[in-house]
């Protein structure tokens, strides 16, 4: 038994009969001498089997590993094949540079789902080497279109005078400042397609804008007039010889109320113009989107960025606010400075509105469903419904962009943490928590509030929509223009600086792509990155081929500009 556990001790070590080698009087060269005394003593069963063992490891790894790493091994092949050694060393770093490569990619993956390193409420991301394009799209693909829809001079007006006109239309322009503004490029083009006369569009305020603005408050009516005067013949005021004005805004019997939504040139025709040249005034209401844009001829459209681009200007006192706010901008740094303007859609309203889920606790949601339910109580029903309905809208790209995703979006193109940003925006939903992100990766954020005094502000401030028009300003004489949602301010922006010149960056976040990316619990940083850039080189306001329904406010490419 003394001799099997010496032999086993040794390895696979070829050695002379246990008898022969104790009679000579030799010992082991790889065992020492207490081994060899132990082996001659009396032992225990125990002590036995977990030497046995340890043994039989020994010599596994000995026979498989020596060959590979001899140095861990010594003896006699050590000496006689050096070159063996460098081999295994050379793979004895292979091996553990691959370990650490292996560990890191690990570790890189368990913390792609952020992208960027999250503390409490900062998001700290990656520094993205600036493009040259990162403040203006590229001079060569944007020389080849030029504006075409202003007044020509010289042409012979066509409008009938006032004694042989076919009558007069009057609308209310309903919602929001950007809403009224598409409303009376409409009524302009309708007034043409009927050749009837116009009355200055009167600013029906609905249940949030909710002031009692007039046209002249906000507009310059009379410059608004006079650059029309070969178009269309519009007029301040009803009338005189009408005098039940108050039947004009109340009786079924002068409004005409079955206009469908984007009817065409041919609707107008058939259907209203008759009516109004037997009532001769007639009220078109609701006229929320009632004029077609591809089933109209080519020159109503031109004329619809006529007035949207050049009639309508606001008052000299607005546009000069804006100027000044633009100037500070510009020069916040003591040196002129490009600036962003986002414009950022996540008031409660409009979190509200869009049924889709938002990070936030338990009693932010329960409150968020209360307010839909309390707003939108035949969209709500019984809520069963709306976490699937949720989760489509994301995928699909149709959510608003929370301030934290807008800040790891704009990281990722390439803006620097000293990014001036000019925020046009209402209350966002959340407060100074959900804005923090975006505050703490760009802290060079500013609002009108904080750009202008008091006194400044003050006067604009009995009208809401004066408000708006400061914000409309600022953003549309940005360096970049960035939206996060859709909606009339926005497109309306995108189209006017387009109309501009396609110089101007106009950044148009492909949310389908923020939600997949996002969602990916192995998507890296620079793999992400690679796809912003990739994907917004053509959501930048470029020239864009326009297709059938497509909305002439945010490109009006094919009607209202030419080939230069």
């Amino acid at each position: 038994m003394a001799e099997l556990r010496h032999s086993s001790s040794i390895g696979n070590r070829v050695t002379a009969s246990p008898r022969k080698r104790d009679a000579d009087g030799s010992s082991s060269p790889l065992v020492p001498d207490s081994v060899v005394s132990n082996v001659d003593g009396d032992h225990d069963d125990a002590g036995y089997r977990g030497r046995y063992h340890r043994d039989r490891v020994r010599s596994f790894f000995s026979s498989h590993l020596q060959p590979l790493f001899p140095f861990l091994f010594p003896d006699e092949s050590r000496s006689s094949h050096p070159y063996k050694l460098k081999i295994s060393l050379f793979l004895l770093v292979v091996i553990i540079l691959s370990l650490v490569v292996a560990i890191s990619s690990v570790v890189h993956r368990l913390n792609a789902p952020y992208l960027c390193k999250k503390d409490g409420i900062t998001l700290q991301c990656p520094r993205v080497k600036e493009p040259p394009s990162l403040w203006e799209n590229p001079y060569s693909s944007t020389t080849s279109w030029k504006p075409c829809a202003e007044r020509r001079e010289g042409l012979i007006s066509d409008i009938l005078s006032e004694n042989t006109t076919n009558g007069y239309i009057f609308i209310h322009a309903e919602g929001g400042l950007n809403q009224q503004r598409i409303a009376i490029c409409n009524a302009v083009a309708v007034a043409k397609i009927m050749n009837v006369t116009l009355i200055l569009p009167v600013l029906k305020q609905d249940q949030i804008w909710k002031d009692q603005t007039k046209l002249e408050d906000i507009f310059d009516v009379d410059h608004f007039i006079n650059y029309l005067k070969d178009d269309v013949r519009i007029v301040r005021d009803i009338p005189a010889w009408f005098t039940d004005k108050s039947e004009l805004f109340t009786s079924i019997r002068r409004t005409v109320k079955n206009i469908p939504k984007y009817a065409s040139a041919e609707f107008y025709i058939d259907n209203v113009l008759p009516r109004v040249k037997e009532k001769k005034i007639m009220s078109l209401k609701p006229f929320v989107d009632r004029l077609g844009y591809d089933n109209v001829p080519p020159e109503i459209n031109r004329l619809r960025c006529r007035v949207n681009y050049h009639a309508l200007k606001f008052l000299p006192e607005i546009e000069q606010m804006a100027d000044q706010l633009v100037s500070r901008m510009r020069n916040r740094t003591g040196s002129s400075n490009p600036f962003m303007a986002l414009h950022l859609r996540f008031e409660k309203g409009m979190v509200g509105l869009s049924f889709c889920d938002f990070v936030g606790t338990r009693s932010e949601k329960a409150l968020m469903a209360a307010y839909r339910k309390k707003e939108w109580p035949r969209r709500f029903k019984d809520g069963s419904h709306l976490w699937a309905l949720a989760l489509q809208k994301r995928k699909e790209g149709r959510c608003p962009l929370e301030p934290g995703e807008v800040a790891v979006l704009l990281r990722a193109m390439g803006y620097p943490k000293e990014t001036q940003i000019y925020v046009a925006s209402g209350q966002v939903y959340g407060g100074q928590n959900r804005m923090a992100p975006l505050r703490n990766m760009f802290p060079n954020l500013v609002t009108k509030e904080e750009l202008a005094t008091k006194p400044e502000l003050d006067g604009f401030r009995k009208h809401v929509t004066s408000l708006a028009a400061l914000d409309f300003l600022v953003c549309l004489k940005s360096d970049v223009f960035v939206m996060t949602h859709g909606g009339n301010f926005a497109k309306l922006i995108i189209g006017n600086r387009r109309y501009l010149g396609h110089r101007l960056k106009s950044i148009k976040p492909d949310k389908g792509l923020m939600s997949k990316s996002l969602g990916d619990p192995y998507m890296g940083w620079a793999t992400f990155v690679e796809d912003v850039v990739t994907t917004h080189q053509t959501r930048t306001g470029l020239p864009e081929e326009t297709f059938p329904n497509y909305d002439l406010w945010e490109n009006p490419l094919t009607n209202c500009m030419c080939r230069a």
